[in-house]
């Protein structure tokens, strides 16, 4: 029952980032005058819908995203009139054919209700609008996920200190005979004891005592500890090994080891500490949607039986899996919440990037469409030449068709893989 319900509250969360991204647009829209014909969430057939004015409400079948028709997404062919040009070949004829399609939808008393005509700012605005309110939903979840339940995280304070050095891989804490002793361990390290400052830098976090860590193989250091309210300073000689590097887990490096774990506790954080963790969130998230296209060969090995990456893709189907899995885990209700509340977080953090891409379909294709035209009008004016009118976006409709292929593709091999192989939390 909890992973069906972790599932259903996955899935309305997801439509309702779709339909709060379309309001931007739909709003924004309305108030520069262009006159909206449809808002719909979801892709397909129509399961509902419901006319108020002039535009049509409704919510489709296929919860893979949404859109807004708009009058006059195109300019007609030079002179202003609807034409075909004079060129034969494929692409002219797709152009012509997207042309006359966004024309048809014109009527005569809509002439001047049209997105082409209005100015570039405001076609920015309209287009940037909708990954903007990702953003801003993005920037509340996490407020309320950070500064109302708080994040897990490690602390300074030693939980458990390691007897002996045994491979990453042995299951068990067992030492086997002959393993060397831990430094930790031999130093005096004990549970409960919290680390001031390491080799004459202030312990600000376990992150950084880690860090400092794996940067100090094969030496000997001062590690200064708070124990029973006294201060501690012990000498342990750290051991060099192999580890997973940190910007490239598939590469081992060779690390110092000290033989340590730390505590955890959840901790709320200000509103610095909230933007400091955004702007964080927002790296990652813009590496890996760069990176999205070297995961190709991973997701088709998972679909075929490979082992799948815990940081794969996932798509609709794959979220609500892990929302299932959230919900059903045995851990407070607390953390339970929390967790959900930031995948919402984090898929409108995403949304926000990748529609921010400079290439149509995407609001970003459009936006620097209209950038473009904009200092093409510039350039026009100081030179003191001709108003060269609206950019032609119809000319590059044959590129947007390649590109909405490929993210339909992506889309389809990312949705077999989270069926056939799906990531699972554990």
């Amino acid at each position: 029952m909890m992973f069906v319900l972790g599932v259903l509250i996955l899935v309305f969360g997801i439509l309702f980032s779709i339909a709060w991204h379309e309001l931007g647009h739909l709003s924004t829209a309305k108030l520069f005058g262009v006159k909206v014909t449809q808002y719909m969430v979801g892709f397909g057939r129509t399961l509902w819908s419901k006319k108020v004015g002039e535009t049509e409400y409704g919510i489709k079948a296929l919860p893979f995203g949404g859109y807004i028709r708009m009058i006059g997404m195109l300019p007609p062919l030079g002179g202003g009139k609807l034409g075909r040009s004079r060129s034969t070949g494929m692409f002219s004829s797709m152009v012509d054919d997207a042309r006359s399609a966004s024309a048809e939808e014109v009527r005569p008393e809509d002439g001047d209700r049209q997105f082409y005509q209005r100015k570039p700012w405001k076609r920015i605005i309209v287009m940037f609008a909708g990954p903007f309110m990702n953003l801003i939903l993005a920037a509340v979840l996490f407020s309320i996920a950070l500064m109302g339940f708080g994040k897990l995280t490690q602390t300074t304070t030693v939980a458990s200190v390691s007897k002996c050095v045994v491979p990453a891989t042995q299951q068990t804490q067992d030492c086997p005979a002959g393993a060397p002793a831990a430094p930790a361990g031999a130093a005096g390290f004990q549970a409960g004891d919290k680390i001031l400052g390491f080799n004459g830098k202030p312990a600000e976090s376990w992150d950084s005592v880690r860090l400092d860590i794996r940067a100090a193989a094969g030496k000997e250091v001062d590690v200064v500890v708070e124990r029973g309210g006294q201060q501690v300073t012990l000498k342990p000689k750290l051991i060099a090994t192999e580890m997973p590097d940190l910007d490239d887990p598939k590469k081992n490096v060779t690390v110092g080891f000290l033989g340590l774990s730390p505590t955890a506790e959840v901790r709320t954080m200000g509103v610095v500490g909230v933007v400091h963790e955004i702007g964080g969130l927002l790296g990652k998230a813009a590496t890996a949607i760069v990176q999205l296209p070297q995961r190709v060969p991973a997701l088709v090995s998972a679909v075929f039986g490979g082992e799948r990456d815990r940081n794969s893709p996932v798509g609709i189907v794959g979220v609500a899996r892990i929302g299932g899995e959230i919900a059903a885990a045995d851990i407070p209700a607390s953390l339970r919440i929390s967790a959900m509340i930031n995948i919402l977080a984090a898929l409108n953090l995403s949304l926000f990037l990748f529609n921010m891409l400079p290439m149509l379909p995407l609001d970003g294709g459009h936006i620097a469409g209209a950038l473009y035209e904009s200092v093409r009008r510039g350039v026009a004016k100081l030179r003191r030449r001709p108003d060269p009118g609206p950019f032609d976006v119809a000319k590059l409709m044959p590129l947007a068709y390649a590109v909405s292929l490929v993210i339909i593709a992506y889309g389809a091999l990312v949705l077999v893989a989270d069926i056939i192989n799906p990531v699972r939390l554990g």
